[in-house]
């Protein structure tokens, strides 16, 4: 009777110990699926039905060559077209920039874009960079920081020889806007800042310079309080351009 009683004793005391063992090996697997971020997977936009297009215009102008100034961001970015056009005109255009901004881009699609083919055949001295304001709607501070730091890396890898003007996300006032949010804005600045050696990589900050004594953009500047009026752009280009020129010469 003993022998009997042996076997499925033996037999539960393995699926036991089986069943405990497997547990830590799957826990970091999971732990690690709940916390990525699509901010740092590249991906194409499939919401805007001309996002390829754009993308493939970009590709279509990189091919030509003769970029010295790239500018490469979302819609405030892409805005140069039109609210600041005069200003890119007199700034920008006449030292042969081009501007690689797209309207509601976050950083996952400017990984894919750079990733595509946007800098194939290009040489800029210098990439004008500004993302992250469109992930500061859901994702942490710290995944946008780390994309951001991705895509600068990304751009050297490809363009060893350009150097980068890492500009600070811009400030925002929305009326839609979280509380929250300016504050996240605020840490993927202090993050970002520290990407900064001095000779390829350069942070400017332009916040103190868009927003008034109460710390708010005001409307002369942004109308609607996240995208600069033709004003703002003036105040950015003004802001912006001793340093620019500065490693245009370097």
């Amino acid at each position: 009777m003993k022998k009997i009683l042996i076997l499925p004793v033996l037999l539960a005391t393995l699926f036991f110990s089986a069943t405990v063992f497997a547990q830590p090996a799957s826990a970091p697997a999971a732990k690690n699926k709940s916390t990525s971020s699509s901010a740092l997977i590249p991906a194409p936009r499939t919401t805007l039905t001309n996002w390829l297009a754009r993308h493939e215009g970009f590709v279509k102008e990189a091919k030509k060559g003769g970029v010295e100034i790239l500018f490469l961001g979302d819609s405030i970015t892409d805005m140069w077209r039109n609210k600041g056009l005069n200003v890119w005109n007199k700034c920008y255009a006449p030292r042969h920039a081009a501007n690689f901004g797209i309207g509601g881009d976050r950083t996952q699609h400017v990984l894919w874009r750079i990733g595509h083919g946007e800098l194939d055949g290009i040489k800029p001295k210098v990439t004008v960079l500004m993302i992250g304001t469109n992930n500061s709607n859901t994702d942490p501070a710290a995944d946008i920081a780390k994309a951001i730091k991705l895509i600068i890396d990304d751009i050297h890898a490809r363009l060893p020889d350009t150097k980068i003007l890492l500009l600070a996300v811009f400030p925002r006032n929305k009326p839609t806007d979280k509380p929250e949010q300016m504050e996240k804005i605020h840490q993927v600045n202090d993050l970002i800042a520290k990407y900064a050696d001095g000779r390829k990589v350069k942070f400017l900050d332009l916040g103190p310079k868009l927003v008034g004594l109460d710390g708010k953009v005001p409307a002369d500047i942004m109308a609607d309080f996240l995208h600069p009026t033709e004003k703002g752009y003036q105040v950015w280009a003004d802001a912006m351009n001793p340093t620019l020129d500065a490693m245009m010469k370097d």
